[in-house]
């Protein structure tokens, strides 16, 4: 095999064409033999094979630095830059990470996972490289989805403006992110097609081919068609990278390694100033299923022969959530529902079909899927917003300064809080409970069932008083056995017996309610009088609960699948301060929690029923 031979990414650089395809085909079989094991973001990562092996054909990537948008499209580009024999590891706990890691090599120039971040960042490589003398190239390589974001135009702006050299963008347009693109983007084209002057133009000539015999005028009206479709596809990209100060290459072709390596060596010796290279390529090429489907390949889980334990529901959150808005929408014609090019991962896909006028995709926007919403809650319109918790971070401002000051009635819907497992450090909803408590008028819930969370969403769906945040974890909802209590904010759920005078309580948030009621049954023998408590409201705290237990508690510990540091626990430990008990909070630690399977990292943080179990028989 060819790629035995490659120890080094210079290597590449000595290889025939037929070689070059070779290896491409070499690469794609190992990617798709271990991301149907490991889990992973399959289809991005074969797309752009090809690409990788033009970019270190032609660039040295310790002298010209190249950023992956997102990272998760770089696995070839893992592999062929001394990272082969660790790739089996990808999102393994202590493994390679799924994402560009400054930290796990030399060869990636900056640390992703989030969105659109490419442009600017490389933009930065070029500016501190010509601060400092030194030579070589900066080069971003970014998706057509990833390019609806809004910092890829300012630093596209910024780009133009400064006209930097040595300094290339690569559009790797495969015409899908996550979920179909959207966009006036996308629109552009069309507007052209339809405009006045275009279409007079097109007029006169079909008036002056009436002249010709009907054959020929058939031939003739064919060429010129085919002739149109290749104007405007050169053209429209042309004027609008051209108009933000780059010069514009493409479309190629991203599969023509040949083509590929030519462009790019022409680009880098004879061009001065940004260049925008747009490379057209083909999202999960090689493996036929990918090419079908690639919205269902792009991320895959790790293959598992366990059998997965089911639920009442045997529905994860998202599709819970997804559900029960349908059903919300239904009753009520105002509801509608946003979502940032996550259609499918937050479970809005059946929305979608249901009610088309009523869903509202953005792309990779999440500033203005919140400002959005905003702008139609003064409108009436009652907006449920569903994003990632980690990409949220992305719009705290917006929910700040936009929703929560001015007191408008947006639901807002955080899909994977907490541990998300192999997506790592970048994806983990770790920070939502700290920067969604300090803002004032916000009501924070935080289910830990199915049940609940259809609670909390009917609520919701009639509170007209202010915004409303809902946080729920990745992975199967558990429905609950016993009889629920019917939700009220502000209001916690007693789990179990009440018991008049308890003399612990573990106090829960959301699904750390699973850690809570296995230290209680590690613990039930040899500790009596232990009340558990479901908090359900984050925001405002059920007050009157927790100063009861502080009356006839030695301990209360606190449990919460977020960052302690400004989390619930602490609030609760304000809440109480005057009172003597001792208050123990329990959740994740001050620091990024790598990528692993989630049961894994929760043993290497320590956050299990064993682990916990034993720091509470310290603190008695």
């Amino acid at each position: 095999m060819i790629l035995d031979k490659i120890d080094n990414p210079k290597r590449i650089r000595r290889l025939s064409n037929e070689e070059l395809d070779t290896l491409a085909a070499e690469l794609r079989e190992m990617i798709i033999e271990t991301v149907l094991k490991t889990g992973g973001h399959l289809a991005p990562s074969l797309g752009t094979v090809d690409l990788t092996l033009a970019l270190l054909n032609v660039f040295d990537p310790l002298k010209d630095r190249i950023v992956w948008d997102v990272g998760h499209q770089s696995y070839a580009f893992k592999i062929l830059t001394d990272r082969k024999d660790k790739f089996h590891t990808l999102r393994q706990l202590d493994g390679i990470s799924g994402f560009s890691n400054l930290r796990e090599s030399k060869y990636d120039a900056f640390s992703t996972g989030h969105s659109s971040t490419s442009i600017s960042a490389a933009l930065g490589i070029a500016a501190g490289r010509d601060l400092l003398g030194e030579k070589g190239h900066a080069i971003a390589v970014i998706g057509d989805g990833a390019l609806t974001g809004g910092i890829s135009f300012e630093a596209l702006n910024h780009s133009g403006h400064i006209q930097p050299n040595k300094f290339i963008v690569v559009l790797n347009d495969n015409a899908m992110s996550i979920s179909k693109n959207v966009g006036g983007l996308q629109k552009y084209m069309a507007r052209m097609y339809a405009s006045r002057g275009y279409n007079a133009l097109k007029q006169q000539i079909w008036d002056l081919s009436a002249s010709l015999p009907s054959n020929v005028r058939r031939r003739f009206i064919y060429g010129a068609q085919k002739l149109e479709e290749s104007m405007i596809n050169i053209l429209v990209p042309n004027i609008i990278f051209e108009d933000l100060g780059f010069k514009y290459v493409g479309p190629i072709d991203g599969h023509d390694i040949p083509q590929l390596i030519s462009i790019l060596r022409r680009v880098k010796n004879n061009m001065v100033g940004p260049v925008l290279v747009h490379a057209v390529t083909q999202k999960g090429r090689g493996y036929a299923p990918a090419e079908v489907n690639s919205s269902a390949f792009h991320g895959v889980g790790p293959y598992s022969p366990k059998k997965r334990k089911k639920a009442c529901t045997d529905k994860d959150y998202s599709n819970v959530f997804g559900d029960k808005l349908c059903e919300i929408a239904k009753k009520n014609d105002k509801v509608v529902a946003i979502t940032a090019a996550m259609a499918v991962g937050t479970g809005l896909a059946g929305f979608e079909q249901l009610f088309p006028d009523r869903f509202f995709d953005v792309g990779i926007a999440e500033q203005h899927a919140l400002t959005l919403a905003a702008g139609m809650a003064t409108k009436g319109i009652k907006p449920f917003v569903a994003i990632y918790s980690t990409f949220v971070q992305r719009a705290l401002d917006q929910l700040i300064h936009d929703i929560a000051l001015p007191n408008l009635p947006v639901v807002l819907c955080l899909d994977r809080a907490g541990l998300v497992g192999e997506d790592g450090a970048t994806h983990h909803g770790a920070f939502d409970l700290s920067y969604l408590s300090f803002i004032p008028n916000l009501t924070l819930l935080a289910p830990s069932c199915a049940e609940e969370l259809e609670m909390m969403m009917d609520w919701a769906a009639k509170y007209e008083d202010g915004p409303v945040a809902i946080r729920y974890p990745r992975g199967v909802a558990p429905c609950r056995s016993d009889a629920l209590e019917s939700f009220e904010p502000g209001k916690a759920e007693i789990v179990g017996t009440k018991i008049d005078e308890p003399k612990i309580a573990f106090v829960s948030v959301g699904d750390a309610l699973n850690v809570a009621q296995d230290c209680y049954h590690l613990l039930k023998n040899e500790i009596k009088s232990i009340q558990i408590v479901n908090l359900r409201s984050i925001k405002p705290l059920d007050a009157g609960l927790l100063q009861d237990l502080s009356k006839t508690c030695s301990h209360i510990f606190t449990f919460e699948n977020g960052s302690l540091i400004g989390g619930v626990g602490s609030e609760i430990n304000r809440l109480l301060s005057l009172s003597e008990v001792k208050i123990i909070n329990f959740g994740y630690p001050d620091s990024f929690i790598p990528h692993g399977d989630t049961a894994l990292l929760k043993e290497r943080i320590g956050f299990t029923g064993k682990a916990l179990s034993e720091k509470i028989r310290s603190h008695l």
